[in-house]
Order: structure tokens, then sequence, then C-alpha cells
């Protein structure tokens, strides 16, 4: 992998670190909602953060040891955040709430393109 940001990077080392933005931006949006209360801690909402967060750690992990099944947990984990964008989009009114679905979809697409969707 590149050592520099201007360094060229592959579609691969992208998805990565999609991924792991991902995952980072759904956990923090988790203990948001949480914090919130009401509608944005929502059994279904939460779990569906929390199954995003988790898709793309799983998705990150297999990419970065190169596992010749990538390419099906990456078609699962554009799924899954694409699902995730739209609840998050629910409360678009906020900052947090944007960002993620923001982030969601571009791993979204990012991962649909590792799986040849």
């Amino acid at each position: 992998m590149p050592d520099t940001l201007t360094e060229p990077r592959s579609d691969l080392e992208r998805c990565i670190d999609l991924c792991q933005a991902c995952h980072k931006a759904c956990l923090e949006t988790m203990l948001y909602c949480l914090g919130r209360g009401g509608a944005h801690a929502d059994a279904d909402h939460i779990r569906l953060l929390a199954d995003c967060a988790e898709i793309c750690q799983t998705g990150a992990n297999f990419m970065l040891r190169e596992s010749p099944l990538h390419g099906a947990v990456c078609g699962v984990s554009a799924e899954v955040c694409d699902q995730c964008a739209v609840a998050c989009d629910t409360f678009a009114d906020e900052g947090r709430l944007e960002h993620c679905a923001q982030i969601c979809r571009q791993c979204a697409a990012s991962c649909a393109a590792m799986a040849g969707m």
C-alpha cells in the first residue's frame, strides 16, 4: 500500500479505507444516538448501525489479508451500508447522521464495485 496520500491508490486500497472509515462512523453514530435517546435509540436503528460497523470491519479484514472471498463479503457490506445510509437519512437534519449516511453511501459504492455488482 502507498505510504503517502500523494501516491496513487488502487480500488482495493480505497475500499479498505472506506470500510474502516464507515466502521468508525457507524460506531460513533451509534454512541451519539444512544445518548440522544428516543427515536435515535430505536433498537432496529442501533442494530443496523452495529451491523454496518461490523460488516465493514470484516470486509476490510478480508481485503487486507487478500482473501479470495472478499468479493462476497463486500457484496453484503454494500447492501448493509445502503440500508444504514437510508436509516440515517431519516435524521437528515443532524450533522452526525448526515455524515454517517454520506460515508455509508461511499463505502457501499466502493464495496459494490469490489463485489462486481
